[in-house]
Order: C-alpha cells, then sequence, then structure tokens
C-alpha cells in the first residue's frame, strides 16, 4: 500500500499579488514558481519575511513548501506567500493560531493601489498650478 500524501493548501493575497501555497512533510525545501527559493527571491530581508511564520510556530526544516505565485512585485509575492504559509499552517494545527495572530500574520494587508482620477496626473498628484 503507497504512503498517503499529505497536503496543507494555502491563498495567500498581497497588493496585486496571489500565491497559491501547497505545505507537505517533508526537509524544509522551498520552491517559488518552479525555482529555488535563493534564486526567486535574491534579497534577504524579503526571504527572512516569507519565513517569519515557520520560525514563529517552530516549523523550520519539518515541511517542504511549493508556492506558485503570480501578479505585483517581488515584495508583494513574498507577503503573499507569508499570508499563504500562514494559512496552511493553520490548516495544520488551528492551536498556532495563538502565535501567528499577535504577530500580525493572519490578518491580510488590504492596502492596495489607489485608484487614478480624472483631471489629476496620479492618485493625488495635482498638474502644476501656473499664475500665467
Amino acid at each position: 500500500m503507497a504512503k498517503e500524501l499529505v497536503q496543507y493548501f494555502g491563498t495567500g493575497r498581497r497588493k496585486s499579488s496571489v500565491a497559491r501555497v501547497i505545505l507537505t512533510p517533508g526537509n524544509g525545501n522551498i520552491t517559488i514558481n518552479g525555482r529555488t527559493f535563493e534564486e526567486y527571491l535574491p534579497s534577504a530581508a524579503v526571504r527572512l519575511d516569507v519565513l517569519q511564520p515557520l520560525a514563529l510556530t517552530e516549523n523550520e526544516g519539518k515541511f517542504d513548501v511549493v508556492a506558485n505565485v503570480r501578479g505585483g512585485g517581488l515584495t508583494g509575492q513574498a507577503g503573499a506567500i507569508r499570508l499563504g504559509i500562514t494559512r496552511a499552517l493553520l490548516e495544520v494545527n488551528a492551536d498556532l493560531r495563538k502565535t501567528l495572530k499577535p504577530a500580525g500574520l493572519v490578518t491580510r494587508d488590504s492596502r492596495t493601489k489607489e485608484r487614478k482620477k480624472y483631471g489629476l496626473k496620479k492618485a493625488r498628484r495635482a498638474p502644476q498650478f501656473s499664475k500665467r
């Protein structure tokens, strides 16, 4: 009989990025869009941001993370992956909420780009005023 495959899913969103995260019991390998973690996210600060939920719950090296992410830039994608990992961890064990919630990892960051208004150059930037 084949060993049963256990997977935990989580969807994360940030700005205009959407990440689908799959957690499987393993030894800590992280793959994002078919590339290695270090290759996809070259910035060490952004990598720490993604690993935060695993570090807080002391699950580093216990799960393999496979993430598919699209839209936005690298920082937004990292935030989306972080929320996806958090939601997948809550699926693993709901008691982890006690440690993740105070760190602000359970809440979706709703800040997105404000739309451009007519008569303005950007969302709030007015054209330069000319007296003559």
